[in-house]
């Protein structure tokens, strides 16, 4: 069934750009000269830029204090900045950067669209999860933005975001993985005032909670990122009696012009190039098989990046497309990892030096109503994967600035998501972020980290086994490295890592389990320079299995053959409910490697092998090392190998 347009829906797809003109309503907004900005001494500016880096840290520590969430709490799945009076981002937080990078769309269309009415006035704030309006990459990211007013006059905006573990729709966690388009999934809603005058507005609120499975834990989440506007609002609001509105908010301007003016910099050093890199997605909802693609071709002019994605695929029926947020949160923490490591991460000096090319309709750039409810880690991933490959290829091409590049970090997220009655014999809903632990890309000089992380969340983290288990009714069997996951390259990258678990504890005795995992069909963490490509996603459902039996001689099983049952090997999307002895199976990838394995050093593989990062199998295969019955490298049989493997490329 083809989509049928909306009319009227491009009404909510304005805040990419800078906000032209000062009319907007009855508004008056703070702002300062070039000659006050330029008027600002040097320790000044640090003080203060330190201190507003700090809020948005103080932000976080908010969030998390008061969230009952272990999306949040421990795994650090939400964003936090802080703006100026146009919306432009002064600073970012640490967090979720492919949240962050489209709260100033957010900001700039409720300045732009409800100054009039329902007006911005001090001690409002506004709630949002509408990604064609900005603020988050699907509906289940939730924003609350808040302005700052001083003296009467509009000084700022503070923002926070994070990821809600349900928010309605077809499946739990909103997650419908049958899904056509946006009318199967949770409802998105563009900027609505839920805090008026400092006080919570009872009937947004209920609106809102109303459309939960669990309602509780939404609410808190939304008192969280409502504190951290409080938090974030107190603090600028002491910097300013400190130092005076004028200087603070020269440094603010400050921030983002040298932001700009040290990455153009930058750039200049670097020679201008075009790198081009094709990213695919198998399968964009339950029954489908297609490949689809984003290509992007990524252009060094001078001092700017263009991200040109044209030949992307159309956006299909599914829900693996994303908007134009998810597109700029594609690209934002590619651009603050590896060319911003050493800048202050004020991304409205930033996107100055970007320009993005994208035809709307596309699948990183689609149109109402378009399914979006896995956008953050289906296209908007993939957008980040084809970023990564053509950054890092054109640091590359410096020794220098070559040592903040790496390959494609952790290619997809192995979403697997639970639902039903807890041990307390409440309801829950929560998704399972061991994929936290992704393994990073190898860099020029080293090994990608092993399980490090995801790139895009410098602070995010995986859960404790121990927080799962007492918040969810589950039990591991494992939680462990996985041999072979990196991929191989002169510079191996980092592993990725599997779970293993069985419901437990529940009183109705199994759990519904959603499934949306990409990367099958083909890897996604690609290498560079002749590395290899990480190891592909897979996981596995085994029904009616021993495990029960196992736990009663005191066996806790840590092997397919010691689980027993009847393997089900999981396709991208899938829906179904987990009985007792049911044991759930997921492995996430690796990073991908860089370099000709057949570089690296065989004291190095040997070693691999040794710590299981690396099979004996792949140890010859690959790399063409030949370890003796001890581990030892057989040095006469690895030339050997190596000069076979050289000539079998060669089709000699």
């Amino acid at each position: 069934m083809p989509l049928i347009p909306v009319a009227g829906s491009e009404h909510f797809a304005q805040g990419a750009e800078p906000l032209q003109g000062s009319a907007f309503g009855d508004l008056v907004l703070h702002d300062v000269t070039d000659a006050q900005i330029d008027g600002v001494d040097a320790l000044t500016y640090e003080v203060v830029r330190h201190r507003l880096v700090a809020i948005t840290e103080e932000m976080g520590d908010a969030i998390k204090r008061m969230s009952g969430s272990v999306v949040v709490t421990d795994c650090n799945d939400f964003g936090a900045a802080i703006m100026d009076e146009r919306g432009e981002t002064v600073q970012l937080g640490l967090y979720n950067t492919q949240l962050g990078a489209s709260l100033d769309m957010a900001a700039r269309w409720t300045l732009a669209n409800r100054a009039d009415n329902p007006g911005i006035r001090p001690g409002d704030q506004f709630l949002s999860n509408d990604p064609w309006v900005g603020g988050g990459l699907h509906q289940n990211d939730v924003t609350v933005l808040a302005p700052v007013f001083h003296d009467g006059e509009l000084f700022c905006w503070t923002g926070a975001v994070a990821h809600q573990v349900d928010l309605g729709g077809v499946s739990p966690g909103s997650w419908s993985v049958d899904g056509l388009d946006v009318f199967w999934e949770s409802l998105p809603t563009p900027p609505v005032k839920i805090v008026e005058d400092g006080r919570m507005r009872t009937d947004v609120e209920e609106m809102y909670l109303r459309r939960s499975r669990v309602p509780k834990l939404v609410g808190l989440d939304l008192r969280a990122k409502i504190g951290a506007n409080n938090v974030a609002r107190d603090r600028i609001g002491a910097l300013i009696d400190k130092y005076g509105p004028d200087t603070v908010k020269a440094v603010m301007k400050r921030m983002m012009l040298d932001s700009e003016t040290r990455l153009r910099n930058k750039l200049r050093a670097l020679p201008d190039g075009e790198w081009t890199s094709i990213a695919h997605q198998d399968g964009g909802r339950g029954g489908d098989r297609e490949i689809h693609k984003i290509v992007l071709t990524m252009k060094k002019i001078d001092d700017h990046l263009v991200f040109d994605f044209t030949g992307t695929d159309s956006q299909v029926e599914g829900i693996i497309n994303c908007t134009l947020a998810g597109l700029r949160g594609g690209i934002l923490p590619i651009v603050l990892t590896m060319l911003c490591p050493d800048i202050p991460w004020a991304p409205g000096g930033i996107y100055r030096c970007l320009e993005i090319v994208s035809e709307p309709g596309t699948l990183n750039n689609c149109t109402f109503p378009a399914g979006i409810g896995k956008a953050s880690v289906s296209s908007a991933w993939a957008t980040q994967n084809a970023a990564s490959e053509t950054v890092a290829a054109m640091l590359h091409t410096d020794p220098v600035l070559s040592q903040s590049a790496m390959s494609v970090c952790c290619g997809t997220w192995d979403l697997a998501l639970l639902a039903g009655v807890d041990q307390r014999g409440g309801g829950f809903v929560t998704m399972i972020c061991d994929s936290m632990a992704g393994g990073f890309g190898a860099k020029v000089d080293g090994d990608g980290v092993d399980t490090g992380g995801q790139n895009c969340i410098p602070m995010g983290r995986v859960a404790d086994v121990e927080i799962n288990e007492f918040s969810f009714p589950m039990l591991y069997l494992w939680r462990r490295e996985e041999v072979d996951s990196g991929g191989p390259g002169e510079f191996r990258g980092g592993v990725g890592a599997s779970s293993c678990f069985v419901p437990h504890d529940s009183p109705i005795g199994g759990v519904h389990l959603v499934v949306s995992a990409t990367g099958k069909a083909l890897p996604q963490a690609q290498g560079l320079s002749g590395g290899y490509p990480a190891g592909t996603q897979w996981d596995v459902l085994m029904r009616g299995t021993s495990v029960q039996e196992a736990f009663t001689r005191g066996i806790i099983p840590q092997a397919f053959d010691a689980i027993g049952g009847e393997q089900e090997l999981m396709p991208n999307h899938h829906e179904t409910n987990m009985g007792p002895v049911d044991v759930y199976f997921t492995h996430w990838q690796g990073g991908g490697g860089l370099g000709d394995p057949l570089r690296r050093e065989p004291r190095r593989v040997s070693v691999d092998v040794s710590a299981g990062a690396v099979s004996v199998s792949a140890a010859e295969s690959v790399y063409g090392v030949v370890l003796d019955a001890g581990g030892a490298v057989d040095e006469l049989a690895t030339e050997k190998a190596r000069a076979r493997l050289r000539s079998e490329r060669a089709g000699v």
